[in-house]
């Protein structure tokens, strides 16, 4: 019942082909540049795409700073970072036809000192880059004045309307390139960067609705991405977007997760790069042991069940599909806000123990391995924490997994477990009821027996009844 092997066949499914770009011999490339200050070495050229880095390519540096980077395949249209002896490093922004390419900088001031011919897109790139940075000092300035300065204060309205200019000029310069080169994938890679404006929602008691005014925001996030264009996977924007979108505009909840998901997604399905990136990453971002929302796994679960289908998940085989499907089902029963299932095993006296056959308001489902350090390292803090409580309304229900029936009962004599422990060793009574990944795995049953709190530590154990508790007041 591990996630990490489904967890590995999707991370394969998506990198292995989206790093399969299509090449034809027929092309070529050559990338020649002079580095003034760099010492002889080697270079490495970092592509990405989606949220993968990968190694494109490399070049041998002489003596002068000067390498060729040769191909027979061309460099598919993307961001690249050329990594450079002595931790420097530079990027160029390459569209499909930009093969060949001359470059010269100094070391010690890439930005300023850049030139480029052969690509009009790294040429812009610097151009603005150059431009935006000349006005950092000054807006960062303004902003820390704001902070301090009384809203309405004559001193705030001046530095309000520099701030204001600066921004303006930005806009300006921005739609000066866009409109001078509409057609420039540099245009499309920029364009698809900028952020849309907030906008103000009022209560009807005149106050600003923040939640609305965040889903309005959030929603239109994605308004200057085209997602007709494969070139801007290649490339930060997307990525960077994206995280932004799920994990900071999107309150940390499953349902929450799972409607911003959805909006998203049959957005993106028409076009089937962005669809199969935006479903892994979401996907895996909230598998069970790697997800810091509280159920967090819900959203793997729903999208595996609803996106990774033979119809949809073209990338993928109908094998390695079912094998998610599968992992997914074994997960469900467990989700937070579902009744938790009973389950009927031997105690160590051989008598058959039910959780259900406990009336505690409160029930602990504790899953845990003899052999596992962490359950040992618990043990003592989670027997101290049933005796707390067990005259207070909660009790404990353990569940051995994996192990055998001597080595389950010599780790209760040995951590004194003093509560209901069953051990099944065909797993029949367990499997598919609560789902465990990493041992220890605590579940807490309120009086519905509905799950309230899972993939806890001990240490939040009491929290959660004191919660429940005040809940049931």
């Amino acid at each position: 019942m591990l996630a990490l092997k489904p967890g590995f066949i999707l991370f394969l499914a998506l990198f292995c082909t989206s790093a399969a770009f299509s090449q034809s011999t027929a092309d070529s490339t050559r990338i020649e540049a002079f580095i003034e200050g760099i010492t002889a070495g080697t270079t490495k050229v970092v592509g990405m795409y989606g949220d993968q880095n990968y190694i494109a390519d490399t070049a041998i540096i002489d003596a002068t700073g000067h390498f060729i980077l040769k191909r027979k395949s061309p460099l598919p249209a993307g961001l690249y970072t050329f990594l450079l002896p002595g931790n420097k490093s530079f990027s160029i922004l390459l569209d499909n036809n930009e093969q060949f390419v001359t470059i010269r900088a100094k070391s010690s001031d890439f930005l300023g000192s850049l030139q480029v011919q052969g690509s009009l897109n790294t040429d812009i790139f610097y151009q603005t880059n150059r431009f935006q940075v000349a006005q950092e000092p000054e807006l960062n300035q303004l902003a820390e004045q704001l902070k301090k300065l009384a809203p309405d204060s004559p001193e705030h309205k001046q530095a309000k309307a520099r701030q204001d200019q600066l921004v303006a000029e930005r806009k300006a310069y921005l739609d000066g390139i866009f409109k001078q080169y509409p057609n420039a994938f540099f245009t499309k890679f920029k364009y698809a960067g900028q952020n849309p404006d907030f906008l103000e929602f009022k209560k009807p008691n005149g106050q600003t609705d923040t939640v609305r005014q965040v889903v309005s925001y959030r929603n239109r996030l994605w308004d200057n991405v085209d997602f007709s264009d494969e070139r801007l996977l290649r490339t930060p924007v997307v990525v960077n977007k994206l995280k932004r979108y799920i994990k900071e505009l999107t309150t940390q909840h499953p349902d929450s997760l799972i409607k911003a998901t959805d909006f998203l997604v049959k957005k993106a399905m028409p076009y089937p790069a962005y669809f199969k990136f935006f479903t892994n990453f979401i996907a895996l971002t909230h598998e069970n042991t790697k997800t810091t929302v509280m159920d967090g796994e819900a959203v793997y679960v729903h999208i595996i069940k609803n996106y990774f289908t033979d119809e949809l998940a073209t990338w993928d085989t109908h094998d390695n599909l079912e094998k998610l499907r599968k992992h997914v089902s074994e997960m469900e029963a467990s989700l937070m806000g579902r009744k938790g299932p009973d389950v009927v095993a031997p105690d160590p006296t051989g008598q058959m123990r039910s959780i259900y056959e406990k009336k505690a308001p409160l029930i602990v489902v504790l899953m845990f391995n003899p052999d596992c350090e962490h359950c040992q390292k618990d043990a003592a803090e989670i027997e101290a924490i049933y005796r707390k409580w067990k005259d207070r309304g909660v009790d404990f229900y353990g569940i051995a997994v994996n192990t055998t029936d001597e080595e389950w009962k010599d780790f209760l004599r040995k951590y004194g477990f003093t509560f209901t422990n069953v051990f099944d060793p065909t797993n029949r009574a367990i499997y598919g009821k609560y789902y465990v990944d990493i041992t220890p795995e605590l579940y807490i049953l309120n009086k519905d027996r509905t799950i309230v709190a899972k993939n806890l530590k001990a240490n939040q154990l009491e929290e959660v009844f004191q919660r429940e508790f005040r809940k049931m007041k």
